[in-house]
């Protein structure tokens, strides 16, 4: 797979990925080199990233316990104090090896590390490949309210190995493939159509599919690194789909979801808000309702449910003095950014959800 060029960085895949590590990290560059990892990644994935690891610069392993709910400032506040404690200094270099927790929280450890030093993101999972790692973004969650606090700023570079797929179990890849179908409604109605039959997927298909996805969202922030217009469209289904994360994250009574599950319901329901507001046609929202939950299990809501997600809604990065803002489809393949919605509506879409 060919390198992507970035805003300042490359993407590399697979095999280019240690023959850019092993020219990068020279002991004349870099004073010390610290791997950020999770407990999982720390088992599953460290191994053969440190086998494929040529340098003389000294190596720091630094864990923190796998989870979104360790994606917060007290853990970068050890990550902080473990930096400080075994020497890096601004000539250290930080890689982030694992899925999108630790991509963003590592670049947001690194970028704020004595007002920022180099990092690398090696992401493991599906969803951190076509998504968490590109784009620049880094950041924690305050409390259970996603990416509240963080940055953007690129990374040197981002390193595919599709290899590490091999790790994951089927949840996490549906996760990811929410990002990938995501990627397809807002930008590319051809990609979107090869996930109408995935029933003879290979790893060639899916290597492909991979590149294409980064192509679409590198493509997006390229043009709009800060979000000013055209990103925004990255945040379909996620105006719903993060406060239905952050809602079953907090909920002892409800089932936690992955990113991913969460953003699935998402887009099904803003896009049932895409339909009536005459953005879609019902061919269009009933092709994508039927490819997403063939894909997806229905998650149940209950009526307290919709109202205390509703009253999360206020905390989207979108909102506009006090306005809750969504991205809908206008047809499949391109957005409508900055649209007003009846709490009503929700309701209804919800409604029409679960049906």
């Amino acid at each position: 797979m060919q390198t992507i060029q970035a805003n300042g960085y490359s993407i590399f895949f697979n095999e280019n990925c240690y023959t850019y590590l092993s020219e990068t990290l020279q002991s004349d560059v870099y004073s010390k080199i610290f791997i950020i990892v999770d407990s999982e990644t720390a088992n599953y994935c460290l191994p053969d990233f440190l086998a494929n690891l040529a340098t003389e610069v000294p190596i720091e392993i630094i864990e923190f316990d796998a989870g979104e709910v360790f994606k917060n400032i007290e853990t970068c506040t050890q990550i902080w104090q473990a930096l400080t404690e075994l020497g890096a200094d601004r000539k250290s270099i930080i890689i982030n090896v694992g899925g999108g927790v630790v991509t963003d929280l590592g670049g947001f450890v690194a970028c704020t590390y004595k007002r920022g030093i180099d990092f690398i993101n090696v992401p493991t999972t599906l969803l951190a490949m076509v998504d968490a790692s590109v784009g620049g973004k880094n950041g924690v969650d305050l409390g259970n309210l996603k990416n509240q606090i963080g940055v953007i700023q690129n990374p040197k570079a981002v390193l595919v190995d599709t290899h590490y797929l091999g790790t994951l179990p089927q949840n996490q890849m549906r996760s990811g493939l929410a990002e990938m179908l995501k990627h397809g409604l807002i930008q590319d109605y051809d990609y979107w159509r090869q996930f109408s039959d995935l029933s003879n997927l290979n790893t060639d298909d899916l290597n492909a599919l991979i590149h294409q996805s980064v192509i679409i969202k590198n493509n997006v922030v390229t043009q709009d690194p800060t979000e000013k217009g055209l990103r925004k469209a990255l945040n379909f289904g996620h105006t719903l789909g993060h406060a239905i994360e952050s809602y079953c994250l907090e909920n002892e009574n409800k089932t936690t979801l992955l990113h991913g599950e969460a953003i699935a319901a998402g887009m099904i329901l803003e896009s049932f808000l895409s339909l009536k507001k005459g953005f879609l046609t019902d061919a269009e929202y009933h092709e994508i309702k039927y490819v997403i939950t063939d894909i997806y299990p229905t998650v149940s809501f209950t009526e307290n449910d919709i109202n205390s997600i509703i009253d999360l809604l206020i905390h989207d990065k979108k909102n506009e003095f006090g306005k809750v803002k969504f991205v809908l489809l206008n047809e499949i393949g391109a957005v409508k950014t900055d649209q007003d919605i009846e709490n009503g509506l929700i309701f209804k879409a919800f409604e029409d959800y679960k049906n």
